[in-house]
């Protein structure tokens, strides 16, 4: 998947297919097709943050060094 774009694209056609559409296909629900998509959308949006939660690094401060000679 393609991080935040391809979730939030799950959940945009998953959305379409069950408010939106009105088509009908034999042996296929499209309500339940969309609840799906949205779901794994949402679920992959969660991993997504989660895992780019863990790669930040906090910024180093910079050290100070006070014992040295000032002479």
């Amino acid at each position: 998947m393609a991080g935040i774009g391809g979730c939030i694209a799950l959940i945009t056609v998953g959305a379409v297919l069950t408010f939106a559409s009105d088509w009908e296909m034999d042996d296929v629900n499209l309500d339940a097709v969309g609840l799906i998509m949205m779901g794994v959308g949402l679920l992959g949006l969660g991993v997504y943050a989660s895992v780019l939660r863990r790669r930040r690094v906090p910024a180093a401060l910079p050290v100070v060094d006070e014992t040295r000679d000032r002479t």
